[in-house]
């Protein structure tokens, strides 16, 4: 699982480890909706998923609420014996509007417009 800014848990035990923190301290009221998502299947077990979302409630780390934020998750999945599918791998983004890149700056990571590309 790798997060909107690049952490990459390993296995299970990080994976669950980090998101139970996250939803104890960072997310505890917020609220995710999804919205566009879609299915492509690479063969009769194995699909990748991505689906936007949008979230409120998120808890600075001072302690204030957040703004909304959006973004994209795609996960790899395959199917299991049972019928269900299971995550094998997944990535987090977060999407900046008017974003098409990063620059780095001396500051940090600055978003950056080229020009007049549509917003996917």
């Amino acid at each position: 699982f790798v997060n909107v800014v690049g952490l990459w848990w390993h296995d299970r035990e990080h994976i669950r480890q980090a998101h139970a923190y996250g939803f104890r301290k960072i997310f505890r009221n917020s609220e995710m909706r999804l919205g566009r998502t879609s299915v492509r299947e690479l063969g009769p077990d194995v699909a990748v998923v991505h689906a936007a979302w949008s979230m409120t409630g998120q808890e600075s780390h001072d302690n204030r609420e957040a703004g909304k934020r959006r973004g994209v998750i795609s996960f790899t999945v395959q199917r299991q014996d049972n019928g269900g599918w299971l995550a094998v791998a997944a990535q987090n983004t977060d999407r900046i509007n008017g974003a098409e890149t990063h620059i780095a700056a001396s500051s940090g990571l600055e978003a950056a417009h080229y020009g007049n590309e549509p917003d996917a």
